[in-house]
């Protein structure tokens, strides 16, 4: 059988001419050959790399916090669970509370039964006529249907936030997208034993969630986590009580869970400050007493042997809610970690010392206490508390007599079209025609109805910004015998 010749060819290289060779010529120089492609993978290499990655994509910064100044509206976006009127209202009151100076204006865009194609139905007149600098957007509980994960449906919800989230930017705000509420399905089987459907639903809501935190931070936006915070506090409470919940009907949170919620608003979105502190030490060289206000200004201090007082007028109010809310405030420490009014007095004799404001006793505590700091924030004695539960009571009255029925004025006109639309599956159709002339009739009053809720709104508003206005007040600092 005849030898074939294989050849090699070579280009130019290193200066030398091409030319072809026998490969069996090559054997001896196979060292110098390995050498040779060596050196040309170490020159190709990069370039297949660089032409096979994609461009590295641009990442946005994830929005630290909302930040409203004087004139700026926030909206809170939601379904049932913000047509509730709660947490929304907690948010409103430590506004009003911890920025009296600003005139921050809210509206409550919540209906009862709302998807994300719902909300974008009314979109127009519910959020972006308000012009809003933010917009918190609650939703998904029932756009899951309340059973098991099913593709479908989650296409139809990622649609319908996708395009929200675009409609809310191209009016130049900013969306705060937040988790889905937790779903307890602990209590659901209290109340109806034999109701299997949502028994993974809680699970399906974080799924949700997270996909939600996942595009918020693709986006650059705002993001709050409602439903872990829900979840860790339930189970930490049923270690002591296995039927504890926040949520009786396993959607929508009482009060307790919707302070909670609240509280994730805050500690997810706005900046960490304190109400207000207070500094009174004797300085060492002169041995004169000196005062310093936090966040305040501390004046005409006088000191005595067995007593100090002074005049402090705070820039702030602690944040005080409605006594339905006790409970999720004590549960999520919300005057320590967010209400923060501190009085520090050291150097002082030994010995127990009242201490009035505004010639009211608010209590007595010892020179070691007052030297490690006494918080007031939630000593219901104080002026200051009284003010701000003051501002919490209308700011209640505001959501009660207004904001909620405005929520129903919204709620009215889609539960209508629902009725007309299952008189009319049911083949009732004299009765569906009846409920859309009802309905007609309805729409010819809807606009004059919403101005005047809101218009209502507005009074309680003005009404708060004058209760909210903190004043210098008088501290007294007396030794007990």
């Amino acid at each position: 059988m005849p030898q074939t010749e294989i050849f090699l060819e070579s280009g130019r290289l290193f200066g030398q001419t091409a030319r072809l060779l026998p490969i069996h010529q090559l054997q001896p120089n196979m060292k110098t050959l390995r050498l040779v492609l060596l050196v040309l993978f170490t020159a190709i290499a990069p370039l297949v790399a660089q032409q096979a990655q994609p461009p590295v994509p641009e990442f946005k910064p994830i929005l630290a916090g909302m930040e409203l100044k004087d004139g700026d509206t926030l909206v809170f976006l939601g379904d049932s669970i913000t047509h509730q009127c709660l947490y929304t209202q907690y948010v409103e009151d430590f506004f009003y509370t911890r920025y009296p100076e600003r005139r921050i204006h809210f509206h409550n865009a919540g209906i009862g039964g709302d998807r994300a194609a719902d909300a974008l139905a009314r979109f127009d007149d519910d959020v972006a006529a308000f012009k809003p600098k933010y917009v918190t957007i609650l939703l998904g509980m029932n756009d899951g249907s309340y059973t098991k994960f099913e593709p479908q449906i989650f296409e139809t919800y990622e649609k319908g936030m996708t395009e929200l989230l675009d409609k809310i930017a191209a009016i130049g705000a900013m969306a705060v997208p937040m988790t889905p509420t937790m779903h307890d399905s602990r209590a659901a089987r209290i109340r109806k034993p034999a109701e299997p459907r949502d028994t993974y639903y809680n699970a399906v809501l974080s799924f949700y969630g997270t996909w939600l935190r996942e595009i918020a931070g693709q986006r650059g936006l705002g993001f709050v986590n409602m439903w872990a915070p829900l979840n860790d506090l339930t189970m930490g409470e049923r270690k002591k009580d296995p039927k504890f919940t926040m949520i009786p009907d396993a959607v929508h949170p009482g009060p307790a869970g919707q302070v909670v919620m609240a509280v994730a608003i805050l500690n997810d979105m706005v900046p960490r400050s304190s109400v207000s502190g207070i500094i009174v030490r004797q300085q060492p060289k002169t041995g004169k007493f000196t005062a310093v206000g936090i966040n305040g200004k501390a004046a005409d201090l006088q000191a005595g042997d067995d007593k100090i007082s002074f005049t402090f007028k705070a820039n702030a109010l602690p944040w005080v809610l409605p006594a339905e809310a006790a409970d999720g405030y004590k549960l999520t420490h919300a005057g320590h970690r967010n209400s923060n009014e501190k009085i520090t007095v050291g150097n002082l004799k030994p010995g127990k010392y009242e201490l009035r404001i505004d010639g009211e006793l608010v209590g007595a505590f010892t020179d070691a206490q007052l030297a490690f700091g006494v918080e007031l924030e939630c000593n219901d004695k104080t002026p200051q508390y009284q003010q701000a539960l003051k501002v919490a009571m209308l700011n209640k009255e505001r959501n009660d007599k207004a904001v909620h029925p405005l929520r129903d004025v919204w709620l009215k006109p889609k539960m209508m079209r629902l009725q007309a639309a299952m008189l009319e599956r049911k083949g009732n159709k004299d009765a569906a025609a009846a409920k859309r002339a009802e309905l007609e009739k309805f729409m010819s009053e809807f606009k004059p109805a919403v101005a005047e809720k809101i218009a209502l709104a507005k009074q309680f508003e003005d009404q708060i910004y004058q209760a909210n206005q903190p004043v210098a007040r008088k501290y007294e600092l007396t030794r007990m015998p």
